[in-house]
């Protein structure tokens, strides 16, 4: 597969979408602190909104190399890697529920964004498994 036919394939369009919106809500939820409780609490939610932003463009670097790698062992660690990722942002999600953002409905979107992308990217992993590359 060329560079250029990735804008083509499904599961690449879905973790742009699934990326763009995960910057979106990081940044939303990192700028939106309650100046009121300077608590250290602060810290964590830039972490976990730092994490998730890494992740989701992790997400679509990995799909872009096992999309136009040849190497079967290069594109089962990246298909086995975001796995992890998707893991990884509903537990960002949980977390920021924990810690104690309001707007749950943004959390609620991304969290509908990542089953969207799970959904395609479980079909795309299939034709790897089948040898239809």
């Amino acid at each position: 597969m060329e560079r250029n036919s990735l804008n083509s394939l499904g599961v690449y369009r879905k973790s742009l979408a699934l990326r763009d919106l995960s910057e979106a809500v990081a940044s939303y939820f990192s700028c939106n602190r309650d100046m009121l409780s300077l608590r250290k609490y602060d810290s964590i939610r830039n972490d976990i909104t730092q994490s998730l932003m890494t992740d989701a463009v992790l997400i679509t670097k990995e799909v872009e190399q096992a999309a136009l790698s040849n190497s079967y062992s290069v594109r089962m660690k990246s298909l086995t890697f975001i796995n992890i990722m998707t893991r990884n942002i509903l537990a960002y999600c949980n977390g920021l529920e924990r810690d104690g953002v309001k707007e749950k409905e943004y959390l609620n979107l991304l969290r509908k964004e990542i089953k969207v992308f799970r959904g395609s990217f479980k079909k795309w992993r299939k034709s790897f498994q089948n040898g239809n590359d």
